[in-house]
């Protein structure tokens, strides 16, 4: 594709995770009212789509420990999804006892990660998944997939495009065509974002693809940038650029959901998020959490703000 004849999206989605992989990170435990407050500003920014909590032993991520009380007390609001990651049938049990109708299951696509870790290969961990999709099925709660280390593991480095097909195509037998790529290593570059991200939405056209980037290297914006080009329109992102994840050493925070929102914004491109909301919510978890996290917007303000200034600035002279 040539510069002259590129063409960008007109709107793409937007879904916050910070509320679970922004947090499961974070020494400090946040209380459930500290949660649902930020959960009422997400929602108050517009995005549609929210990962509110997962639903793993509370000896593992004691961070998400509450989840099941976050979900019990929440405004839930017509029109917007609510999420949660489950590991096993029994968090999908828990899930469903709170009344919960969107959860996520999530594999490692590195076979030495897998191994390692639980001694299982990437396929035979997801025959687990098959009792999650019949009770699933059963009681009317729509799965989603997550392929995680998608670009890149500490183990293995880059992972094989075939590899990625053998875990997509596992995914699709079980009925799942809601998928997401995984940085959580923070090892996807542009390039790799742009090749193997057209690849696989031509390869496989029945897939809702979702980009979830971290921005370990400082190449997160690019790696959007370039999933635009290669097609992709769902986007994940964490309020202030919170997170990482606990099992992988060095792995720092998501991109934060404000710089993809104002970046997207400068291009054109509709997300249906009013961003100076949620510039509120990234500045209220900063607060929260105690430390200033990866968001470059919040330091910088908006380009907007900048144009202002000078016109207000070249009014006064």
């Amino acid at each position: 594709m040539t510069r002259a004849n590129m063409i960008w999206p007109n709107k793409v989605k937007i879904c916050e995770v910070g509320l679970r992989d922004g947090l499961q990170n974070e020494k400090k435990i946040l209380t459930v009212e500290e949660k649902l407050t930020l959960l009422d500003t997400v929602v108050e920014s517009g995005i549609k789509v929210i990962e509110i909590g997962s639903f793993v032993h509370p000896k593992a991520v004691p961070q998400m420990a509450d989840t099941e009380e976050v979900a019990r007390r929440m405004k839930r609001v017509a029109g917007v999804e609510y999420r949660v990651l489950v590991p096993n049938l029994k968090g999908l049990e828990r899930a469903h006892g709170v009344g919960l109708t969107k959860v996520k299951l999530t594999v490692s696509v590195s076979e030495s990660h897998c191994i390692n870790n639980f001694n299982q290969t990437p396929l035979e961990m997801m025959k687990g998944f098959i009792p999650c999709v019949e009770y699933a099925a059963r009681h009317s709660i729509e799965v989603s997939g997550a392929l995680s280390s998608a670009w890149g593991c500490a183990f293995e480095g880059k992972i094989p495009t075939q590899q990625l097909e053998k875990i997509v195509k596992a995914y699709l037998e079980l009925g799942i065509t809601e998928l997401s790529l995984s940085d959580a290593t923070g090892m996807a570059n542009p390039r790799q974002i742009y090749e193997v991200g057209s690849h696989m939405i031509q390869t496989f056209p029945q897939v809702r693809w979702v980009l979830h980037l971290h921005n370990t290297r400082g190449m997160a914006m690019g790696n959007i940038v370039a999933g635009l080009q290669a097609g992709f329109t769902t986007f994940d992102g964490a309020f202030a650029g919170l997170g990482g994840c606990p099992y992988i050493p060095g792995a720092s925070g998501n991109i934060a959901t404000e710089d993809v929102v104002h970046m997207i914004h400068e291009m054109g491109i509709y997300t249906g998020v009013d961003l100076l909301k949620a510039m509120e919510t990234a500045r209220m978890a900063e607060k929260i959490v105690g430390h200033q996290a990866q968001s470059v917007v919040l330091r910088g303000g908006r380009c907007e703000d900048l144009t202002k200034e000078k016109a207000r600035y070249q009014k006064n002279e």
